[in-house]
């Protein structure tokens, strides 16, 4: 049974639910997103195995998920990295984010995302039951199709995007 770790609006521990549960009751829960950029500065993203428990077949960031009760945010968010795309790269933090979304399956995710960078060039093995596809994409590209086409994307993804742009543009 995976668990999830609950926390109020600050990202305080209040308690732990099981993954599922936090999904149907619209919990507050940590979670994290990384973004990974190669030598060109273009985007990774990955196509959600169709078999996910919501947003199957949408596009998003290179991954994202929950830590575990104990485990810190940082340290998943590398083990994620390496279980959905079969590659390790140092990752940096750059800034939280809340966001709230129902999903037609009657699931709702309430998350306090925590958003990593990294950079990677080298070889990508996807894990099929977690990736569908993945490509590299120009920001421009990515952000042009957001505008126009936004329900291929992750509701998260739609949300976190344009904030990594800002951050890139101004760094």
């Amino acid at each position: 049974m995976e668990e999830v770790i609950l926390v109020n609006e600050q990202d305080v521990q209040v308690g732990s639910m099981e993954k599922m549960e936090a999904h149907q009751k619209g919990v507050l829960h940590r979670a994290f997103s990384v973004f990974v950029f190669n030598e060109r500065n273009e985007m990774l993203l990955q196509q959600r195995a169709l078999t996910k428990y919501h947003s199957g077949g949408l596009w998003t960031n290179a991954c994202c998920s929950h830590p575990r009760p104990d485990e810190e945010t940082e340290a998943a968010a590398s083990r994620r990295l390496q279980e959905e795309l079969g590659f390790s790269t140092p990752i940096t933090k750059i800034f939280d984010f809340q966001y709230h979304a129902a999903f037609d399956n009657g699931l709702t995710e309430h998350e306090f995302d925590h958003v990593y960078v990294g950079t990677f060039s080298g070889k990508i093995s996807p894990n099929p039951s977690e990736v569908q596809d993945y490509c590299y994409k120009k920001m421009d590209e990515i952000y042009n199709t957001i505008q126009t086409h936004s329900h291929k994307y992750t509701a998260w993804f739609c949300i976190a995007f344009p904030k990594v742009k800002e951050w890139l543009e101004n760094r």
